[in-house]
């Protein structure tokens, strides 16, 4: 049998785990193993190699996608999708696990539709993956993001200050209102639950009206209003305030435990379900267990945050 593993669409933390995982526990079942590099431009372009035990040796400690990842927007195209799933077919692929999130999900999804055997694993910071509890590299992300928070309110402290702490997530909000909530922050804006100007600002003014020495506003990359201009906003009403954008640090950060944990079981379930012949699904956790959720279910529209989420935040400021 002939296993091909392809990391797509943004890094995440523990990506390397499960690659490492998949790799050694397909060939200890006298599986081969192929590694696609750079994502699906990389299937389109034949950029391949076989892995062995000693190639994917120490990958568990280590953060980013060892494979290289990218954005293929020609997958989009139904003629490239025919592309990629003939290229399968010529490396006489028996099966194809796809490491990423809901955009290289639906890239699966659609090779599976034109007759590749695909099994997807669930890997995004944005966890927005649906009928998932979570997905991998998500604990890792909300770690870093709370230390790197932790860290800013020494300096907030010693200065009074305001700091807006700009983290990763597009069109998801759940990175910044987990970091949020683990780091005691007064307030999180997401895209999710969107809020005006001035309660922003009434937030801050009553943060210091209780006594605080600072105020922490996390802020997911995707909020309507741009964190420049929340941070001009304070600024132009007398706040002392300053913006600390994390961007990329949680992409590679050292995987936690719990993330090299998930990668491991969620390797083992990706191999078995190759070596059994099942395919044409999304691997992730729920309630304890992996489960097997369909493309088409697993990339459907999701909302992991809510207002109350937000309430919840704010009241524990």
């Amino acid at each position: 049998m002939r296993i091909a593993v392809l990391m797509s669409g943004g890094d995440a933390p523990a990506m390397n785990a499960v690659l490492r995982a998949i790799t050694r526990y397909a060939l200890g079942h006298r599986a081969e193993v192929i590694g696609i590099h750079d994502g699906f431009y990389g299937l389109l372009a034949g950029l391949t190699s076989p892995l062995t035990h000693v190639d994917v040796r120490g990958l568990e400690e280590r953060g980013g996608a060892w494979l290289g990842s990218a954005r293929e927007p020609r997958m989009l195209s139904h003629i490239f999708q025919k592309r990629a799933a003939r290229r399968l077919r010529d490396m006489d692929v028996s099966s194809l696990i796809v490491i990423g999130g809901n955009g290289s999900q639906r890239g699966s999804y659609a090779l599976e539709r034109l007759g590749a055997r695909v099994i997807g694993v669930a890997s995004t910071i944005d966890n927005d993956l649906a009928e998932f509890d979570t997905t991998l590299g998500v604990d890792t992300a909300i770690t870093a993001a709370t230390r790197a928070i932790d860290d800013l309110k020494t300096t907030a402290t010693s200065h009074r200050r305001v700091f807006i702490v700009e983290v990763m997530g597009r069109h998801s909000g759940y990175l910044a209102t987990r970091a949020a909530l683990a780091s005691g922050a007064d307030l999180a804006l997401v895209p999710e639950a969107p809020i005006e100007a001035w309660d922003v600002l009434a937030t801050v003014r009553r943060a210091f009206l209780a006594g605080e020495r600072h105020a922490i506003i996390v802020a997911a990359e995707g909020f309507p209003t741009p964190s420049s201009e929340v941070l001009f906003r304070l600024r132009r009403n007398g706040i002392d305030a300053r913006l600390s954008v994390l961007g990329h640090l949680q992409r590679g950060a050292q995987p936690t435990a719990a993330d090299r944990l998930l990668a491991a079981r969620m390797a083992v379930e990706a191999v078995e379900a190759a070596l059994a012949g099942d395919h044409g699904f999304v691997l992730g956790p729920s309630r304890g267990d992996i489960v097997r959720v369909s493309f088409a279910a697993a990339t459907s529209p999701c909302v992991k945050v809510t207002a109350d989420d937000v309430r919840i935040i704010r009241a524990l400021a």
